[in-house]
């Protein structure tokens, strides 16, 4: 088997790092930095060049942003007869919407994925086989897709160590990712903005790493992300502001009873949860 991956970044690294810790299939990439191709083959993550031999590939994973997503695989449509196309795109509404008859009129398979998966930093240089273990992986396929096609995408990547793969819509995505991912590295850019936060020295521990570590971002990447997805993001953010508020507002009146009124509703939601989640993990 022969898995291409284009794009060679932290998400695109890791993948060709993790299929060869884990499988012996062949692995060709391609990256539009030579100093990173050339890492890529003198440490043995690709085995060659993602060039004209991208017809010979069983799988090829698309590590773009978005809009540079769909433009390699409208460009090299023709090439992709009867593989599987699976891209790690942060949105999915535009890449599959526009992907998706693009794939059936050149014969060929495309999946929207999104592993959830990545630290705060970006790049080759970040990349390593472990980043996926235990990680879930979101899949969202054209609705015609037949179902031994969609278990073998599920079982590649299982093979390489996700714990689930979770199968959604696009729009389903995009709405709940707005949320749990997007919403929060706004909110931590904006947190840490702070003149105070140039004074922490001996002052913070785990709560202050938390909020603010994800500021350290692409901020190419991520303004695209937000952007694309600007109707759910705003939806969510009008519903942070609006509950920041109702905290100004209690504290600013001296309202003890609010506002443990509203932090105890914080710590049940919280609860809520994590029981959500543990339950999810046992099935």
């Amino acid at each position: 088997m022969t898995v291409g991956v284009v794009g060679l970044g932290l998400i695109g690294a890791s993948i060709a790092k993790t299929v060869r810790k884990h499988t012996d299939f062949v692995v060709l990439g391609i990256d539009a930095s030579e100093k990173v191709m050339e890492n890529a083959r003198l440490d043995g993550t690709i085995d060659g060049e993602l060039d004209l031999s991208i017809d010979k590939c069983d799988i090829v994973v698309v590590a773009l942003y978005p809009d540079d997503i769909v433009k390699f695989v409208k460009d090299n449509a023709k090439n992709l007869k009867d593989t599987i196309v699976i891209d790690c795109g942060g949105t999915k509404t535009k890449v599959c919407t526009e992907l998706f008859p693009v794939a059936k009129e050149n014969s060929f398979t495309f999946i929207g994925g999104h592993p959830m998966a990545g630290i705060e930093k970006s790049g080759y240089d970040y990349s390593t086989d472990s980043l996926f273990d235990g990680a879930f992986m979101i899949m969202v396929p054209p609705e015609d897709l037949d179902a031994r096609t969609l278990d073998y995408a599920k079982m590649f990547f299982i093979s390489l160590g996700f714990y689930r793969i979770t199968i959604t819509t696009a729009e389903e995505h995009d709405k709940i990712i707005a949320y749990t991912s997007q919403l929060a590295h706004i909110a931590s850019s904006a947190y840490v903005k702070s003149p105070t936060s140039l004074q922490n020295l001996g002052f913070s521990a785990g709560s202050f790493k938390d909020m603010t570590r994800v500021a350290y971002l692409n901020e190419n990447m991520w303004s695209e992300l937000f952007l694309q997805n600007k109707d759910f993001l705003l939806a969510e953010l009008k519903v942070l502001i609006d509950n920041l508020t109702e905290y100004h507002k209690a504290i600013a009146e001296g309202d003890r009873d609010a506002l443990m009124a509203l932090l105890t509703d914080g710590k049940q939601k919280r609860v809520a949860s994590w029981t959500m989640a543990e339950n999810n993990k046992r099935r």
